[in-house]
């Protein structure tokens, strides 16, 4: 038979593995990682990666996508995101149906997987309680049957979107029912509005003082708590975009005694810290949690090159910089995030493995293989026979400059903007499709699917 597609010439690279092969693809599908001493069969198309790493798609289990929160609209959508996505090597987003005031967790999935449809590459959603009511469980239940098993929940934004310790037990044991995991964003609450009190009444709640309105100390203290009620339950628990070593710890010393507790950061936490806050531009970096001071962002990188780390999200937020200067001088109203969807490969593989030394089998695992595991998405994060054919050819030794202007996301600015970079992709094929080569970008139209989660085992990492 004739084959769709064969890359050849370059160094396969999964998390548990990595050698020369040619990868065979046919129907979407990887359908043979044979020996680059046998003839190439036949074929319709070739990609030469001589010379280059060949690692999975990535996935990004961190997105935000064209939501509004607040008074503050993003300015992407599925279309513009999955495209960014796309250019920066990573073939599945997971964003968030994270409910509108009054509107059922449920219902916000339904909606987002109606939006999701014009999306260029893969989507999975994560769905989002903030009230165990009557009728949550049984919702979790229908959610779950859609293939939608993780679930986000906040420890902050009283009255937005916060979800009580209540809530937090009540959906940890729902989910761990149901084969999901519950998706948390850890920080005190109490802490934060006492903090952002006293920076009010000192008159520091401008951008420039962003990293006092908002402690390490609440990030420790939320973790421990959530900590302490998945380890009752006997539940699983992920906490999103950790920024210090001493909550990768807190998760690290409850997975020795048992506790099913994962760890995600996000590029900017690994590269960024609160200097920039001290530029002309300091809204630009505000984001939850802060970025943090130079000596916590060198102990979370070394957590990150030990091990201590599961996974790699971009937290991505599409605003402009006139949106994130509009209330410059508050950021308790200002919209907080990054847009990172499209930069997320670049920079962490300049940070951990350029810089870092770290190998690429275990960037690979951040990048792609962990998520796609963490969110019962099977096929993904892994090039083998009968995985989904998403692949990134990169060549690690060409630096580029970030540039907001060269780049695809819907906002004027990057944070990374004129930094040198390495690791940015070459060719990405996505469900077997050739949409980034040499020629450019190849729109394949809204052909991204809505994936299902399977149920997620119980042993997942070690």
């Amino acid at each position: 038979m004739t084959y769709d597609l064969v890359v050849h010439g370059g160094t396969v690279v999964n998390a548990g593995w990595s050698g020369p092969a040619t990868v065979v693809v046919s129907g979407g599908t990887v359908v043979a990682v044979q020996d680059p001493a046998l003839p190439l069969p036949p074929h319709e198309r070739a990609l030469d990666a001589g010379g280059r790493l060949v690692i999975p798609g990535g996935v990004d289990p961190h997105c935000h996508i064209g939501q509004r929160l607040g008074d503050y609209q993003q300015l992407d959508d599925y279309a513009s995101a999955s495209v960014a996505a796309l250019h920066g090597g990573t073939t599945t987003v997971v964003d968030f149906a994270i409910p509108e005031p009054g509107q059922a967790p449920l219902a916000a999935v339904q909606e987002r997987r109606e939006l999701a449809s014009a999306s260029r590459c893969d989507t999975a959603m994560h769905g989002c309680v903030i009230a165990w009511e009557d009728g949550v469980a049984k919702q979790l239940a229908e959610m779950a049957e859609l293939g939608v098993r993780t679930v986000k929940m906040f420890t902050t934004y009283r009255d937005v979107v916060m979800a009580g310790p209540d809530t937090v037990l009540e959906v940890l044991r729902a989910l761990h029912e149901l084969g999901g995991i519950g998706y948390v964003h850890a920080e005190a609450n109490h802490v934060i509005e006492d903090a952002q009190e006293q920076a009010a009444a000192a008159h520091r709640t401008h951008a420039r003082h962003h990293s006092y309105t908002r402690p390490e100390l609440a990030e420790a203290a939320a973790v421990t708590e959530v900590l302490a009620t998945a380890e009752h339950v006997g539940a699983p628990v992920y906490f999103v975009h950790q920024t210090t070593a001493e909550a990768v710890d807190l998760v690290r010393a409850a997975r020795r005694r048992g506790v099913r507790a994962y760890t995600e950061t996000c590029p900017h936490y690994l590269t960024l810290d609160s200097s920039v806050y001290d530029t002309e531009h300091p809204e630009r970096f505000v984001c939850c949690p802060p970025l943090r001071g130079s000596s916590t962002v060198a102990a979370l990188r070394a957590r990150a090159l030990a091990g201590d780390v599961d996974t790699l999200g971009s937290d991505h937020c599409c605003y402009s910089a006139g949106q994130k200067a509009e209330h410059r001088d508050d950021v308790r109203v200002m919209p907080n995030g990054l847009p990172g969807v499209e930069t997320r490969l670049p920079v962490a593989f300049t940070e951990l493995v350029a810089r870092g030394g770290m190998p690429v089998e275990r960037f690979v695992a951040l990048f792609a293989s962990n998520p796609a595991r963490l969110n019962g998405l099977t096929g993904k994060g892994v090039i083998a026979p009968g995985a989904d054919a998403d692949l990134v050819v990169l060549d690690p030794s060409l630096t580029r400059t970030a540039d907001a202007n060269e780049l695809h996301m819907a906002t004027d600015y990057t944070p990374y903007q004129d930094r040198r970079l390495v690791g940015w992709p070459e060719a990405v094929v996505s469900a077997g499709r050739v949409v980034l080569d040499a020629d450019g970008f190849h729109d394949p139209g809204p052909v991204g699917r809505a994936l299902a989660a399977d149920p997620i085992p119980e042993h997942l990492l070690t």
